[in-house]
């Protein structure tokens, strides 16, 4: 029998986690669309342990580990703004993609915001990732906007934003 848990990590066990497994699918993921530079950089400053800890402790963001048969096989970040969610990160494994776990995931989002009251949740993309895009469309989000934030170090995070009504 298979389970499916999602764990709100709170421990610094599971925000390890969380990290090594985001160090693992940016690595794998991201080099067709951005640089390795860029990547290493990013992944420093929002998702290493420390990063990753801070935002909880300080920023006010949840993760959560999604745990298939006990081994984590993704994470989604949230975040509420202005009585918005804000989705800051949805990332599997590669050998868990096209498996409807981000869709799971994405009901467990929807799921908070509504017992938070929000109306709205929305994210942040990168204008490349057109696998990322689709997944998002067929979950029924919409283009809301285009974005480009500086990041530092000179990179610069070019995105749409897209949202969905709840």
């Amino acid at each position: 029998m298979t389970t499916l848990e999602y764990r709100e990590c709170k421990t610094e066990h599971d925000i390890n986690l969380v990290s090594e497994l985001a160090d693992e699918i940016w690595h794998e993921y991201f080099p067709a669309i951005i640089t390795n530079e860029q990547i290493d950089y990013m992944l420093q400053r929002f998702q290493s342990k420390d990063a990753i800890t801070s935002q909880i402790e300080k920023e006010g963001y949840k993760y959560f580990a999604l745990l298939f048969d006990e081994n984590i096989i993704g994470y989604y970040a949230v975040h509420k703004e202005n009585g918005n969610m804000f989705l800051s990160k949805l990332y599997l494994r590669k050998d868990m993609r096209h498996k409807g776990f981000a869709s799971k995931m994405f009901k467990e989002v929807k799921r908070l915001a509504r017992r938070e009251g929000c109306e709205l949740i929305w994210l942040t993309v990168n204008k490349d990732n057109s696998h990322a895009i689709s997944v998002y469309k067929h979950l029924g989000m919409t283009l809301m906007r285009e974005q480009q934030a500086d990041i530092g170090e000179g990179f610069v995070m070019d995105d749409y934003v897209f949202g969905i009504m709840i």
